[in-house]
Formats: C-alpha cells, structure tokens, sequence
C-alpha cells in the first residue's frame, strides 16, 4: 500500500504539515515549529516551552557601529505556499528588511523553507538570506537551527559511533545541583537527579565535531515507544571555514542544533562582515529533520536506531543536491559542475621525485590567498579527500569562479593551485597532475610532533579526577576532558617544559598546550619552553630555518630566541594572534598558523644548543599556544650526514 499524501492545513495562527508519517506543526507566519507529532507521540518538542522556543531559526548580528551581538529568533512576517500535492508540500515564510527597522533587525531579506514528501519519516528545511547592495553594513556573528526536545522523554544522545551515552537532565546543570566551573557552559553535577552522573563535568564544548564528521546526530527515547530524531546534513558546502571548522552538535537540553556559521573555534576571523554596498546571498540548507522508531515491541536498543538513522544519511547523500526544493536559488544537479585530479607532493627532502598526496584535502572555494580557505566565512567551499594516489574527485559544484586549495596530512603549508576555476552548469574539468612543493629551504635536522594541524599526537594528561566526562575516559578524544590545561602547573609547579630533541619523546614530554602558569595568588604567568639539541657541525656562512606550524592560538604570542633566554628583541615575535579559545573548549585545533624563522650560523654553536619558545601573554587560564609541528632545517648545501 502506497503511503498516503501530504496534506496542508492552514489555520489562523498555525500551519500543519502531515504525510500520514509525522505531523509538523508551525506558527503563522512566525515559521516556528511549534510540534512533532510521531508514533503516538503528542508532540517531541519541549510542551512546557513557549512556542516561540521549540524548533527555530536564529541568529546573532551587530551592525558596524555596534560591538554587541543583538540575538534574533526569526520569525516571519508573511506565510506563502510554494508547492502543494499530494506528493510534497514545499511553504515560505518571510521576513522583509526596510529602513524603518534599521538598529532592530539583521539588514537581511529571509526566506524560510519547510518541506515534507510523500512517505518521508521527516522534513527537510532551508533559508536564504539576502542583503541588497543599498542596505546598511553588519556583521553576523552565527546562524543554525534549534530544536529543544521533550526532556522527560530524550536521555539518550549521539553524534558519532563512539561518541554517543545517557545524558544528565537540564535540572542538574542550575544550583545547587550544578555547581558552575570556570565559564559557564561547564558545570559540576553534584546533585543530579540520577544519581549516575554525580561528580561528573557538562559542558555543550565537549560534543563539538569537525564540519566534515556533521553528518547525522541527535537523541533517543527510550521511555516506549521508542523513537529517534535526528538532523542529517548531506553537504557542509554552506557551512564556514571548510573541513576542520569546528561547530557545536547536540547537548543537554536536550538540544540538537545544525549551526552554519559560528566563531567557535575561531574567533572573529570567521564573523562574515556584510559592507554597505555589497549585494550578498546564501542559502543555508536543505537539512534533514528525521525521526524513527523500533517497531518489533522488544527492549529498546538505542543502536539500532542509531545504525537506522547512519543508513538514512546514506540515502540522503546519495541524493544530493536534492531535486525537490522549488526555490531557484538551490541549484539542482545538472546546474553545477564537477572537477577532478591529482595532487602529487615534490619534497626536496625525499629521496623520491614525488610522494602520491594520500588523504589530503582539496577544495574550492572563493578565490583568496594561499591558505585562505580557512577564514572564507561569507560564499560556498566543495571539498573531496585525496586516495591514497592522491585522486580526488570534487562533485556538485555551485557556478562560479573558484581557486582550488589543498593540505596534505604529513606536510606543512597550503597548496594553491594558480588559475581560476570556472564552474558552469554541468561542466566536468579533468584538472590533470598538480604539483605541491611544501616549505623547505634545507633537509631536516630534527622535528617534533606530525604536521596534520592536530596538537592530538602530543601528551594528553590524565583529568581531574573530580572533573571527569565518562565518555572520555579511555577515549581517543581525551582531550575532550575538563581542565587538562590545569594540569601544566601541577607537572611543571616551578619550571618550564624542556624537551631535549633525540632523548625526548613528544607523546610523553611535549604537553598538548603551551598555556599559562596558575600562580599561589590566583594570577598567572607566561611559560618559556626549551628545546635542546646538539650539532655536530655548524656551516659557518649558511642560515637554518626553523619550522613552526600551530593548530591553535588565544590571545597569546610566540617569542622565539636561541641560545639567549633574555635576547631583547627575540629573533621572532608572532605578535597577539589568534581568538580561537580550543583550549577551553576542549579542541584540540584552532586555526592553523605557520611561520618560518632564519636561524644564522652565527647565533649556533657546535655542541649544545637551545631554543627558547615563550608565550608571555598571561591574564587567563585559556591564553595559550597549540602546536602542530616543529622541525628545524640546515641550511640548503648542508649534508644530512652532518
């Protein structure tokens, strides 16, 4: 039997969707969902809520004379309906900008979209957003899609395959239950509700994920029947700052959020800045909003929901870009365009020509600078990973001009290939061989650490263990731990790190972060890291290069001296970078950094030397410096035998 229809009901103040499947219900014209209903349940959305705090689009933006971010729940102005059959049902719902509201509202036109198929156990929605040339400037601070579910039945969350566990309820997080650690999103539960979690660490930083990983998560209820919901996100090609951009996933509440443009795990390098006179549009979108259900009567097993829900994101990428949204501005897929090729690596230091770019990352995205890619918040990014023969194959590209960029795990830098790539309605470009040279001036004397824009490699210290997340424990992401920073100053109470290149080994001495130092007056210091090694020879008329890549960086700066602990200047200062906060917030990258430093022969001697890396920067517990990779080289006619 065919499943039946979509049916649209339209009253004064609401709007019902329903397929026989789910029934979703949203304010008129607000275009706020106000009600799931699925498998005998009233409603999955939080009923003791307002209405205006159940399923939402929102956002945060300041305008360019204004520093404070103004946060905003859309709601629309006007309902339309765009498609209506039996087969799907496709509504609108508008917010329109004039200059009466300038200071109140985001200078944007929004359209809110909200779709439901025939048969479909879900619905899909997207938004566009537009700022028209003669609108006033602003900046937009983040933008995603809520939905706060039904507490008393949503326990169970996952994100991953081995990211997923029963949760603490929204009760343990307030006083005196939870008890508020240092910022406010990590809480200790000291008296939860369920006894289980007692003495452990909540924070929403912890659930974070990689645009690349945000494919499907959500939460289970097992109080029967049993169900699933879940947000399936086919594509990140609107998401901000490429791959690795970090972005918050679910979390107690419980929350399940899509978020597609944030500062996390950034700073403001990633805020899209709308100047006055720029014409600007993006669609964020579609997402899939998907529920399922165990209908065999047995114990619920949250897994196979689980595996349910992975099996459906397969479906839903197969199916991207979707054919089904009216709206012109989501191009279909005999619209875009396609490139292919492959990225082969020439490193002077190997004793081969070329080394096949296995695993590494290429994209397009707006034309920029070598490495721009990362801070690129405002247009579209297509990414592909590399086989191990450095193939790639890059599909459902928007129109448009594009640089093409890639990184290769195991080498330092950005490769930017050097013409424009033209993207037309179904064009298929074979690109060919390319060629990335990454940085080298000389063979390698020593290196610390892998370069893949990852401090994970280096020593994770055991938590606290009254500040604990049981997930975590015997976890790959234990830097997803509460405090690990505190612990620096318990393994260093009086000197600094010294790492003594040959002897050391970097997953024991190298400690993941180079934070600050908590003194007995509850203020702090900057920290000086030593690295010791020794040369044999020192090439008296060349000049060294001394590498350093790092995955992140907060209000802090990298002094660099050699052989003088007190050199006034240093040989290099970064000066104050970076705004990413990983170290708070449980990262274990930011954004990634590179700096190259020329070492003379004169400041070397042969025998015993030293390298004196500071971070002196020092009001908070979080200012700090990750590293990704350290190696130094000699100079260009020095033989590695020396």
């Amino acid at each position: 039997m065919s499943p039946i229809g979509v049916e649209l009901q339209i009253q004064d103040s609401h709007v019902v969707m329903d397929n026989g499947i789910l029934q979703v219900t949203l304010s008129n014209p607000g275009g706020i969902v106000t009600g799931i209903r699925y498998n005998g349940i009233d409603n999955l959305l939080e009923v003791i809520n307002d209405e205006s705090n159940r399923g939402y689009w929102d956002l945060v933006w300041n305008s360019k004379a204004s520093k404070t971010g103004i946060f905003d729940v859309i709601k629309g102005t006007s309902f339309n309906v765009v498609v209506e059959s039996e087969e799907q049902v496709e509504i609108s719902f508008t917010r329109t900008w004039d200059y009466s509201q300038e200071g109140k509202l985001v200078p944007l036109n929004i359209d809110k979209r909200f779709i439901m198929l025939r048969g479909s156990s879900g619905f899909y929605t997207y938004a566009i957003y537009e700022h028209m040339k003669e609108w006033p400037a602003f900046s937009l601070g983040e933008t995603r899609i809520a939905f706060k579910l039904r507490k008393d039945k949503f326990h169970y969350m996952a994100i991953a395959d081995d990211r997923q566990r029963y949760m603490p309820l929204p009760d343990d997080r307030s006083p005196p239950r939870g008890q508020p650690l240092a910022y406010p999103e990590a809480v200790l539960l000291v008296n939860p509700i369920e006894p289980e979690f007692k003495g452990e660490v909540d924070d929403k930083y912890q659930y974070s994920c990689e645009n690349k990983d945000i494919r499907v998560h959500g939460w289970i209820s097992t109080d029967p029947p049993s169900v699933g919901f879940w947000q399936i996100t086919p594509s990140d090609e609107f998401r901000t700052g490429g791959p690795v951009k970090q972005n918050l996933t679910s979390h107690v509440g419980p929350t399940s959020l899509s978020v597609f443009v944030s500062a996390h795990y950034s700073g403001e390098d990633l805020v899209p800045r709308i100047e006055a006179g720029e014409e600007w549009k993006k669609v964020f979108g579609p997402v899939f909003i998907y529920v399922n259900s165990l209908y065999d009567g047995n114990d619920p097993d949250p897994f196979q929901l689980w595996e349910d829900a992975k099996a459906q994101t397969v479906i839903e990428d197969q199916s991207w870009p979707y054919c089904f949204p009216a709206s012109e501005d989501f191009p279909k897929s005999d619209e875009r365009g396609s490139v292919w090729g492959r990225l082969l690596v020439q490193d002077s230091d190997s004793c081969t020509d070329y080394i096949t770019a296995n695993g590494a990352y290429v994209g397009l995205a707006p034309p920029g600078e070598v490495g721009s890619w990362q801070r690129e918040c405002k247009e579209y990014q297509f990414w592909s990973k590399a086989d191990e023969d450095g193939y790639f194959s890059i599909n459902n590209i928007r129109t448009g001009d594009f640089n093409l960029y890639a990184w290769v795990p195991g080498f330092i830098g950005d490769y930017r290939y050097d013409f424009t790539v033209t993207i037309t309605s179904g064009s298929d470009i074979e690109i060919g061989d390319l060629i990335y040279k990454p940085p080298r001036n000389g063979p390698t004397l020593w290196e610390i650490g892998i370069p893949d824009r990852s401090a994970a490699e280096f020593y994770l210290p055991d938590p606290n263990p009254n500040y604990i997340n049981q997930l975590y424990l015997d976890h790959p992401d234990k830097f997803r731990q509460y405090g690990l920073w505190e612990r620096y100053a318990e393994l260093y109470p009086d000197n600094d790190l010294v790492y003594t290149v040959g002897v050391s080994d970097y997953t024991k001495d190298w400690f993941y972060a180079q934070v600050t130092r908590k003194k007995d007056n509850n203020t702090y210091e900057g920290t000086t890291w030593q690295i010791k090694f020794n040369l044999i020879n020192v090439e008296q008329k060349g000049t060294y290069t001394l590498r350093i890549a790092l995955a992140s960086a907060t209000f802090s700066e990298l002094q660099v001296r050699v052989n003088d602990p007190k050199a006034n200047p240093p040989l290099f200062t970064s000066g104050l970078i970076g705004r990413d906060n990983s170290i708070a917030r449980h990262g274990i990258h930011g954004l990634y950094w590179l700096y190259s430093v020329n070492i003379t022969s004169a400041r070397l001697v042969e025998g015993d030397n030293t390298i004196f890396l500071s971070q002196p920067r020092s009001t908070s517990p979080f200012q700090g410096i990750m590293y990704d990779y350290i190696r130094l080289e000699g100079p260009p006619y020095l033989q590695i035998s020396s």
